[in-house]
C-alpha cells in the first residue's frame, strides 16, 4: 500500500508454501486478499511476490498473465516488489545453504532474473518503481580461499551486467522503472555493508563499467548512472543485526557513499544476551527449540570481549555458547518482528525502530516489506494463524510510522505556535 508520496508498504509471500503457480495464486486468494481487507479496505494493497522459476515460467503464459492482471484490478491490488532470492523450493524440506543455488556465477540465475523482471515490467502500475531482491552472489563456503572468492565476485560482476543492460532497454521500450537489489546475509559472498560497498566499488563501478560501456556504447559517467540506478541494495534488517551491525551504519555508510537503497525488509532475528552461568542451560534449552532442519540460522556470538564468532548454524552456535565468557548470541532466525521478548530470549527489533526512525526522518527507500518466513518452523508457543499474524505485523509497522508522523505534526505545530507567540 502506499504509505508516503512515492513509499510503498508490503509483506512477502514467500512466507507461503508452494512452488506452482497454481499453488502462489491459491495463497494470494487466501491470504493476501483477507489481508487486504483489514489493512487496506479502501485503497490499493501492493502484493511483494515471490515466484519460484517454476511459478515464473507459468505466469509468462500469455493466457495466465492476462488472468491474474484481471485479477489484481478487480480486487484492487498491485504487484511493486518481487523476491528473487530462493529459485526452487523454499518450504516444507531442507532448504539450507541450497537457497544460494543456483547462484550469480550460473547462467541460470541470470535468466531467472531476467524472466522476473519482464514479468514485473508487465505488472507493475504506471508511475510505480518496481525492485527484485537477489541473494548476495553466492554462499562464501562454496569458494575456498581469497582467489576463488575473488574470481567468483568477478564472474557474478559481469552476470549482473547482463541485468542491468536488461534493465536500461527495458525503460527504453516500457518507461519502467526498475531496480535489482542485492541481499547480503551472514555466510553469503556479502554478508554486510563493508562486503557490499567494497564489490561496487572494487567490482561494479570498475569492470562493469568498462562491460557496460562496450555493451551499450555509453560514456562512462552514463555507464555508471545505470550501474547506481538499476543495482542497489536489499537492506534485511535481521541480516545486518545477526552481524552486529546498526541500522544508523548501515543507512549513514550507504548514504556516504552515494549509494541507493532499494528495499527494506522488515525483520527481526533471534538473540539471547548475558550468559550467567546460572542462566546458561537454561539459555541453551530455550534456544534449541529454534533449531530446525529447513533453513539456515547463521549464529553469531559475541564474547565480553567485544569478539566476534560465527558459525555457520544455530547447532554449533549453541555448542559454543556452553562454554567460554559470552554476552550475547544472535541468529538467523525471523521472528514475529511485533514481539521483542518471550521466555527469556529477546528479538533485534530496536534496529528495526532504528531504521524506521531514520526512515521517517528521511524516507531512503520507497519499498518496505516484512518478511517473516519462518512462521510454520516457530516453536509452538509462537504459532498464530497466519492472516492475522500477517495483519499484526503491518499493523504494527503502519501504528509506527504514524507515530512517528504524529510526533513530527506535533513538533511543527509547537514550533509554529512558538514562532507565532514570538511574533507579537
Amino acid at each position: 500500500m502506499k504509505i508516503k508520496d512515492n513509499a510503498h508498504l508490503t509483506y512477502c509471500t514467500n512466507i507461503h508454501s508452494g512452488e506452482s503457480w497454481k499453488e502462489v495464486f491459491a495463497s494470494l486468494q487466501k491470504y493476501t486478499l483477507p489481508v487486504k481487507a483489514k489493512i487496506s479496505p479502501s485503497a490499493p494493497f501492493g502484493i511483494g511476490l515471490r515466484l519460484s522459476n517454476e511459478s515464473a515460467l507459468t505466469l509468462q503464459e500469455e493466457g495466465t498473465m492476462a488472468a491474474f492482471k484481471q485479477w489484481l484490478q478487480e480486487n484492487d491490488l498491485y504487484v511493486f516488489t518481487m523476491n528473487g532470492f530462493p529459485y526452487g523450493n523454499f518450504h516444507g524440506k531442507a532448504v539450507k545453504a541450497q537457497v544460494h543455488a543456483p547462484d550469480w556465477l550460473s547462467r541460470e540465475r541470470v535468466d531467472y532474473t531476467i524472466l522476473l523482471f519482464n514479468l514485473l515490467a508487465e505488472l507493475l502500475p504506471e508511475g510505480v518503481t518496481g525492485g527484485i531482491s537477489t541473494s548476495p552472489l553466492s554462499y562464501k563456503y562454496w569458494h575456498e580461499g581469497e582467489a576463488e572468492s575473488e574470481a567468483a565476485k568477478r564472474k557474478s560482476c559481469a552476470q549482473l551486467m547482463e541485468v542491468v543492460v536488461h534493465l536500461v532497454q527495458l525503460q527504453r521500450i516500457s518507461g519502467k522503472q526498475m531496480h535489482l537489489d542485492i541481499e547480503p546475509e551472514p555466510d553469503g559472498l556479502l554478508e554486510n555493508s563493508a562486503d557490499y560497498i567494497d564489490f561496487y566499488e572494487s567490482y561494479l563501478l570498475k569492470e562493469g563499467l568498462a562491460i557496460l560501456m562496450e555493451k551499450l556504447n555509453c560514456t562512462a559517467l552514463a555507464a555508471e548512472n545505470y550501474i547506481r540506478e538499476h543495482l542497489q541494495l536489499c537492506y534485511d534488517v535481521c541480516h545486518f543485526s545477526v552481524e552486529f551491525e546498526s541500522a544508523e551504519a548501515v543507512i549513514r555508510g550507504m548514504e556516504e557513499k552515494g549509494l541507493k537503497i532499494g528495499k527494506m525488509q522488515i525483520s527481526a532475528a533471534l538473540k539471547c544476551s548475558v550468559f550467567s552461568r546460572d542462566s546458561r542451560a537454561e539459555m541453551v534449552r530455550q534456544l534449541a527449540q529454534f533449531n530446525e532442519p529447513v533453513y539456515l540460522h547463521q549464529a553469531v556470538l559475541k564474547k565480553q570481549t567485544g569478539e566476534l564468532l560465527k558459525f555457520q548454524d544455530l547447532k554449533p552456535g549453541i555448542e559454543a555458547m556452553k562454554n567460554g565468557d559470552f554476552a550475547e548470541l544472535r541468529t538467523h532466525f525471523h521472528v514475529p518482528i511485533f514481539l521483542s521478548y518471550y521466555q527469556g530470549l529477546s528479538s533485534t527489533q530496536d534496529d528495526i525502530l532504528e531504521a524506521m526512525n531514520l526512515w521517517t526522518e528521511k524516507p531512503f527507500t520507497g519499498h518496505l516489506e516484512v518478511e517473516t518466513y519462518t512462521w510454520d518452523v516457530l516453536p509452538a508457543q509462537l504459532m498464530m494463524d497466519l492472516k492475522q499474524a500477517i495483519q499484526r505485523e503491518l499493523s504494527w509497522v503502519l501504528a509506527l510510522i504514524e507515530s512517528k508522523a504524529e510526533k513530527a505534526k506535533g513538533n511543527l505545530i509547537k514550533a509554529v505556535t512558538d514562532e507565532a507567540g514570538r511574533s507579537y
